[in-house]
């Protein structure tokens, strides 16, 4: 868990998060892609981890990022522009999708090679359900990333629904996984969108980038 952020950090954070930050368009092949003039951001994990409902949180937004019942339907690369500032990026959930087993290839290609190759991608953060720990399809996108060279954040999320116990366990197990992999950051970010637990860490993390 990261302490690295004072009071004040936290404060202009915040102050940043009541800025704008508007839907920009959905990407579903790399020709789409918008120009790299500005850094970003990537949000990635399995479906249902809570991605989409992460991001509503962080803006205060309940729309922003849209949300289904149905793992595995968001299939494109969805693009939102933060106070001119950044692009951040919600990516395709993995792991599940109620979809034909050829569109699940082409999308899951399409975020393989955006991850290899986007220029001024500075940070994914990677959110592992706090119930459940790092599974067999997290391990295929860290070595992915380890090998790219892309910096990645652990956010374990939906940690209201866990005694304190099984946190720290969660934590730990996920500290000692994030130790073999080159491209890992060591903070681990706890978050609950439901209780707004972490998001002010997340919120100044974010803000270090730009």
């Amino acid at each position: 868990m990261s302490d690295k952020f004072d009071s004040k950090a936290l404060r202009e954070a915040e102050a940043q998060f009541l800025k704008p930050c508007t839907f920009m368009l959905s990407v579903a092949q790399l020709e789409q892609l918008p120009e790299a003039d500005l850094d970003e951001i990537a949000f990635a994990g399995r479906s249902n981890v809570g991605k989409s409902s992460l991001i509503n949180a962080l803006f205060n937004q309940k729309k922003l990022a849209k949300t289904s019942s149905t793992p595995g339907r968001t299939q494109y690369l969805n693009f939102f522009n933060f106070d001119n500032k950044l692009y951040l990026v919600d990516l395709p959930g993995y792991g599940y999708a109620k979809a034909p087993e050829k569109t699940v290839r082409q999308w899951q290609a399409v975020l393989k090679t955006y991850l290899r190759g986007r220029p001024n991608l500075r940070r994914v953060f990677l959110l592992i359900d706090s119930r459940h720990g790092i599974k067999s399809e997290d391990l295929e996108i860290m070595k992915m990333l380890d090998v790219s060279a892309v910096s990645y954040q652990i956010v374990l999320t939906k940690t209201d629904k866990i005694s304190v116990f099984e946190l720290e366990k969660a934590i730990a197990q996920t500290a000692e996984e994030i130790s073999k992999h080159a491209a890992a950051l060591p903070d681990i970010i706890t978050t609950s969108s439901e209780k707004k637990i972490g998001l002010d860490i997340l919120k100044a993390e974010i803000c270090s980038l730009f």
